[in-house]
């Protein structure tokens, strides 16, 4: 069965801010409020990314680790993730994007977020939101069946957004039909460029020019 889709990247294209920190702030201040003594740590491992002594999927599991601990029962992390997806919905949401997504739905589109975000979180702000799937960065889950602060294969960013995003395209059970591409960042330049229609959201200086170079249409979800 051919299929239009709709994808949207999360984090300052269908949200104005960023989410991965919240998040983590969010479980610290609500399970262990301790752990924000740990804010040093989670500076140094920010210099040290931008000094390009780590990358950004050990930048993630080091501030995974230390805001919100090495492991965690999904029982644990459940009410944590539900309060911060309906904080995150009613205070951090573009209005562009509630209106894209109704438009997408409208035409038919299945909407699918496809985010660098942890996906234990992006979910259910994606239900939330009303999308159908949602494509993120995995977390391990352990023999004792809980999450572990390590990346369950690819970080969901840049090239790595493209290959997991085909790949889930080639298990969904559709075939590829017209595919429209939403985000505010350079960083998904392949994903696109393998787009039939490339949409750059509120971009940023980068991916403007980008944008102007190759003709992409520019929208402003304030």
């Amino acid at each position: 069965m051919t299929k239009d889709f709709a994808i949207y990247d999360m984090d300052r294209t269908v949200t104005r801010h960023a989410t991965y920190t919240p998040f983590l702030l969010h479980c610290a201040l609500r399970r262990a409020p301790w752990r924000l003594l740990l804010l040093p740590l989670v500076v140094a491992s920010m210099l040290a990314y931008v000094l390009k002594l780590i990358d950004r999927a050990h930048l993630k599991e080091i501030n995974h680790r230390l805001l919100l601990g090495h492991k965690r029962h999904p029982y644990e992390l459940k009410p944590l993730v539900e309060s911060f997806a309906d904080k995150t919905v009613g205070s951090n949401i573009r209005p562009g994007a509630h209106k894209a997504i109704a438009r997408d739905k409208a035409e038919g589109r299945r909407v699918v977020m496809a985010t660098a975000s942890y996906r234990l979180y992006a979910q259910a702000i994606g239900d939330r939101l009303g999308f159908d799937d949602v494509i993120g960065t995995g977390s391990i889950i352990g023999l004792d069946e809980r999450v572990h602060a390590k990346i369950d294969g690819e970080n969901c960013y840049g090239p790595a957004k493209l290959r997991m995003v085909t790949d889930w395209l080639s298990k969904s059970g559709f075939e590829r039909g017209h595919i429209r591409f939403y985000s505010d960042h350079a960083s998904d330049a392949p994903v696109f460029e393998w787009s039939d229609e490339p949409i750059a959201v509120n971009p940023h200086a980068k991916l403007a020019r980008l944008a102007s170079e190759r003709g992409w249409v520019v929208e402003d979800w304030s």
